[in-house]
């Protein structure tokens, strides 16, 4: 049949052209909290060495309890495709600081060219107290995401940090969906390595749901608890009080934890959930444990976990 004049044929595809590159951004972002003269005493101050968007930080404020607290924005609303991006934090010594971000990370599909990238390095002087407090990350059919870590803890330097992996955006129907999820931590003591771990998801390469991987779960979630200097023996008693709770807050079938100790000077939790919902109460809970055991007062996580 005849196309009426004017009217154009219609193109075919051509199987022998790709898809164009769709470029990502190149973000960095270093925040560096450090003590400031006040006439009520020192207090903690955030400097921004770097600031590149999409990645921004609007101030950070001294919460009730002395500790610079600043969250962490994205303002694509989350991790595109080909993003390339950097994080740097340094706590100078003495100072208490923690950093949390506003909302869970999003990683979007993949677009062709390279895969969406996170690296963050972490300081924390001697003395100093940093907790580094994300929310969930959750990656997008088809998304392709690596994120690599390496934090360095100076002599007395105490650390708190979690991760939360999503299985994908679950309400939608997609869970394990995503194409790869690589996390990469180094984590060193006065130099010393505590902790090397690559965690390589690949769902469609690898059965996830197999018992020897995730099971009946589909929600990670992993604690590192350290302050350099504390003896072993302060460790060994923390390992077995945390292990109670741990068995306390357990219900096979829907969420599991379990806590061993590190080389030396701290910890690690990591539990496994169908769900995801108690994982935040869950790490604040053996939060605040260690923090009862190690220095006689609770916990202080910011208000939005409260």
């Amino acid at each position: 049949m005849s196309l009426p004049p004017g009217v154009p044929a219609p193109t075919r595809p051509d199987p022998t052209r790709s898809d164009p590159v769709v470029p990502g951004v190149r973000s960095s972002l270093g925040l560096r909290f450090h003590a400031e003269d006040h006439p009520a005493g020192a207090r903690p101050r955030l400097t921004l060495t770097a600031q590149d968007p999409p990645q921004r930080v609007v101030r950070a404020f001294v919460n009730d309890h002395g500790a610079a607290v600043a969250h962490l924005h994205n303002l694509s609303g989350g991790v595109l495709g080909g993003d390339q991006l950097s994080l740097d934090i340094q706590a100078a010594s003495g100072v208490q600081a923690q950093v949390t971000t506003t909302g869970a990370t999003r990683v979007y599909r993949h677009r062709p060219g390279a895969d969406a990238a996170q690296q963050t390095t972490i300081r924390v002087g001697a003395g100093a107290q940093l907790a580094y407090l994300p929310d969930l990350l959750i990656p997008f059919a088809t998304a392709r995401y690596a994120q690599q870590t390496r934090i360095d803890l100076d002599e007395g330097a105490g650390l708190v940090y979690w991760e939360m992996l999503a299985p994908g955006r679950a309400a939608a129907g997609e869970v394990f969906a995503y194409a790869r999820v690589t996390l990469r931590l180094e984590l060193y003591a006065a130099g010393m390595p505590l902790a090397l771990e690559t965690l390589d998801l690949a769902p469609a390469q690898t059965d996830l749901r197999s018992p020897a991987r995730f099971g009946p779960y589909a929600y990670l979630a992993t604690l590192y608890l350290c302050r350099v200097g504390q003896p072993a023996a302060v460790w060994r008693t923390l390992e077995a009080q945390l292990a109670e709770l741990a068995a306390a807050r357990s219900h096979p079938g829907a969420v599991l934890w379990g806590v061993s100790t590190l080389p030396a000077h701290g910890l690690v939790a990591r539990g496994l959930s169908v769900t995801g919902q108690s994982l935040p109460a869950d790490l604040v809970a053996f939060w605040d444990a260690a923090s009862q055991a190690l220095d006689g007062r609770p916990a202080r996580p910011p208000r939005k976990l409260y």
